[in-house]
């Protein structure tokens, strides 16, 4: 309900209704160009290739709604840019240059963003040369080095057209560009499954109450994924008074948020990159013995497999959520700040006793938000196994849209407030 009303509200406003209209306009171009496919393919082999297990590529098909298994002008979708935009944050960390940029502010990002841009389009044209030349080869029929050089320029200019995209979202729009055209592929895609699901009740394999329970579960996990992703811990810090001249500064309380779920969807994403990596080899090498060993120990449809990758998947998540969560809160840097400020953390010392003290609160939210996670994204492949229900990277896509879905909604919010604000100084 408070979804529903804070977008009736902000359609009232005629600038909000206008980025609400322009996100709007993006995102169907964006569905437009999903279905536009690149020439010269043979379609029903490419149905051939998209049956059963596909190990990593049904990650890439998600993020792309679609799009990648059939083989669109968007196929590479935005994946390449988020490969971008991460491996630019861990540089912040191995190399001095990009930590400088980090700490430059406005400028800085502006640097990292053009370094983020180039880097997509590099990385584009890699992943478009090797589907083009690797695993769609078979499915183009005029097989020239023509035609093979501009379906890979097609396939990069796609990936950077969308990297446009988002940017105009978030500069004229409503929410993060690259997340809202995640969130669409995703959302393209639940008429397909509930289609699937009612053709299941009408062939009689699955029962009505099933569906009933599904539903119910849906809505139970989607509340307790709210709850976790809106979970803060506030870390309470007070400012000593300082006197400058014959003014007064400090003396307020305020706090420091630390989110529970603080690295997102990144733990779970890598984790499945990882385990989905060996079934995405057995694509290629179909008939040998280690496609037979994949596929009964590491694969989610084997047994003991579903158990085993169940079990790696939970270490991985755990370890990547401890991982990306280090990358984004750096407690140092925190207490070296409040420092600089004046501030303190009532009953801690200042420096290395706050630190330690940080470094003691983020570990704990991350064992709850790596649980969180863990769960999130295991049980749906344990429940696949007992029910019809095919619920591939459900747990992932309940996950982003619902993450992003509050995102759009805070920031409505937050919009709103600065309205009433201004017109309240006026």
């Amino acid at each position: 309900m408070q979804l529903v009303k804070t977008f009736s509200q902000a359609w009232k406003i005629p600038e909000l209704r206008k980025k609400m209209i322009f996100t709007l306009f993006m995102l169907v171009i964006f569905r437009i160009g999903s279905n536009i496919p690149v020439p010269g393919i043979n379609r029903e082999y490419l149905a051939q290739m998209f049956t059963g297990e596909t190990g990593l590529l049904d990650l890439f098909d998600l993020f792309s709604g679609g799009a990648f298994s059939n083989f669109t002008i968007f196929a590479l979708s935005i994946t390449p840019y988020v490969t971008s935009s991460i491996i630019v944050q861990l540089l912040t960390i191995a190399f001095p240059y990009f930590e400088r940029l980090a700490r430059e502010g406005s400028e800085g990002r502006k640097k990292m963003a053009a370094v983020t841009r180039y880097m997509t389009v590099g990385l584009g044209l890699i992943q478009a040369i090797g589907l083009t030349i690797g695993l769609f080869r078979k499915a183009i029929v005029d097989q020239s080095a023509f035609n093979m050089i501009t379906i890979i320029v097609i396939l990069t200019a796609g990936t950077s057209f969308l990297m446009w995209l988002g940017e105009q979202i978030n500069e004229y729009g409503i929410g993060n560009g690259i997340s809202m055209i995640i969130f669409a592929g995703i959302v393209a895609r639940l008429p397909s499954v509930v289609r699937g699901i009612a053709t299941q009740v009408k062939d009689g394999a699955v029962s009505l109450i099933a569906v009933i329970a599904l539903v119910i579960i849906a809505i139970l996990v989607t509340m307790v994924i709210i709850q976790m992703q809106e979970g803060v811990r506030k870390v309470p810090v007070q400012y000593a008074k300082r006197v400058v001249g014959r003014k007064m500064y400090g003396g307020q309380s305020t706090h420091i948020p630390m989110k529970v779920n603080q690295a997102g969807v990144i733990p779970i994403i890598f984790s499945l990159s990882l385990l989905q990596f060996p079934l995405t080899i057995t694509y290629f090498a179909r008939g040998s013995g280690f496609t037979d060993f994949v596929t009964k120990y590491l694969s989610p449809s084997g047994n003991p497999g579903v158990w085993l990758y169940s079990i790696l998947n939970i270490i991985l998540v755990m370890f990547f959520t401890y991982f990306y969560t280090a990358i984004m809160f750096n407690p140092a840097d925190v207490a070296d700040q409040m420092r600089q400020n004046g501030g303190f953390i009532p009953g801690i010392r200042p420096g290395v006793a706050t630190v330690e003290y940080l470094t003691k609160v983020m570990s704990r939210l991350c064992l709850a938000g790596g649980i969180f996670l863990a769960a999130v994204a295991t049980i749906p492949t344990i429940v696949s196994i007992f029910t019809p229900f095919n619920f591939s990277f459900g747990g992932t896509s309940l996950l982003i849209m619902v993450g992003v879905a509050l995102d759009i909604v805070q920031q409505l919010e937050n919009q709103m407030l600065m309205r009433n604000y201004q017109g309240f100084l006026k």
